[in-house]
C-alpha cells in the first residue's frame, strides 16, 4: 500500500517546518502544496531536500491544493493520500490511527471529526465557524444521510480509485460542500475517526468576503445548491437522486427548496 501525506500550506512561514518534521517521525512520503504563498515559506521549503512540492505561482485556493494533491497521487501510483492542515491543528500523531483505518479495507474516504468524541483538552471553536458547520453538517446529513459529526474537517484519508470517481472542481474554502455530495453519489464507503479540536490561532481569517460568516454561509449554500442541480443531470453512481432515494427526502434541492418532481 503506497501512501502520501498531503499538505496545503499558504503563508505559514510559522509553523511549516516544526509541523513537517514533526509528520516525517510517523511517515516519510509527503508531499507539500503551496498556494502562491508570499512570505518566506517558498525559501523555506526550497532549503528541505526530504519532502516534494508544488507551487503554485499564484493564490488558486484550498480545494485547488487538494484537487492537485489528487492528481499527484493518481499520477504516481499511490494508493492512499492522508490530508491535513499546517498551522498546528492536525496532530501528526493521529497518523496511525488513519493508517489503521486504511489497513481495515473497509472504507474509501476516512475523515476526521472534531466533534464525534471531544476530549476534555480540546479548545473552543469560534462561535461562527462552530455553528457554520453544525447548520451544514446537518443539512449534508438531512440531505444525504451520512451520518458525520464534522462537515469541515481538513484532517482525511482518501482512497485513490476512489476519488478517482469523483468531478471535483471546486477550488476555494466551499470544497467539501461539492465533496460531500459526490461522495454520496457515487456511494462511497465512509467513516468517521476522532481527531482533537485545536484552535492556535482563531484570529486567522478566510480573506475577502469571506470573513463575515453571513457571507460565507451564503457561499457554502451556493456551492452546495448547485452541486446538487449537477448530479440530478450528471450522478456519479449512474442513478438519479430521485431513483436512490425513498420517497423525495433526498430529491429536493438543498435547504428545503422543492424539487418539482411527482412524488
Amino acid at each position: 500500500m503506497r501512501l502520501l501525506i498531503a499538505i496545503p500550506v499558504h503563508n505559514e512561514q510559522k509553523y511549516v517546518d516544526r509541523v513537517l518534521d514533526k509528520v516525517l517521525v510517523f511517515h516519510h512520503d509527503l508531499l507539500v502544496i503551496d498556494d502562491g504563498s508570499t512570505d518566506r515559506t517558498p525559501q523555506i521549503l526550497g532549503k528541505r531536500n526530504d519532502v516534494k512540492v508544488i507551487r503554485h505561482p499564484t493564490n488558486l485556493g484550498y480545494g485547488q491544493s487538494l484537487i492537485d494533491a489528487f492528481q499527484f497521487a493518481q499520477d504516481n501510483a499511490y494508493d492512499w493520500v492522508i490530508t491535513m492542515d499546517c498551522d498546528e491543528q492536525h496532530e501528526p500523531e493521529r497518523i496511525p490511527e488513519f493508517i489503521a483505518a486504511i489497513e481495515s479495507d473497509a472504507w474509501d474516504l476516512i475523515s476526521g471529526s472534531r466533534y464525534l468524541a471531544p476530549r476534555g483538552d480540546d479548545d473552543l471553536p469560534p462561535a461562527d465557524r462552530r455553528g457554520i458547520n453544525a447548520t451544514l453538517t446537518a443539512t449534508l446529513n438531512e440531505l444525504f444521510g451520512l451520518g458525520i459529526t464534522d462537515a469541515f474537517c481538513g484532517y482525511k484519508a482518501h482512497r485513490v480509485a476512489a476519488m478517482r470517481q469523483l468531478r471535483l472542481t471546486e477550488p476555494g474554502y466551499a470544497f467539501p460542500m461539492q465533496l460531500w455530495p459526490q461522495v454520496w453519489s457515487a456511494e462511497l464507503r465512509l467513516t468517521e475517526i476522532p481527531v482533537r479540536l485545536i484552535y492556535n490561532d482563531p484570529t486567522r481569517h478566510f480573506g475577502g468576503q469571506l470573513d463575515d460568516a453571513g457571507n460565507r454561509l451564503r457561499h457554502y449554500t451556493d456551492v452546495l445548491k448547485a452541486e446538487m442541480r449537477r448530479l440530478s443531470e450528471h450522478p456519479l453512481s449512474g442513478q438519479t437522486p430521485a431513483a436512490k432515494a425513498s420517497g423525495c427526502r433526498s430529491h429536493r434541492e438543498p435547504l428545503g427548496e422543492p424539487c418539482g418532481c411527482a412524488q
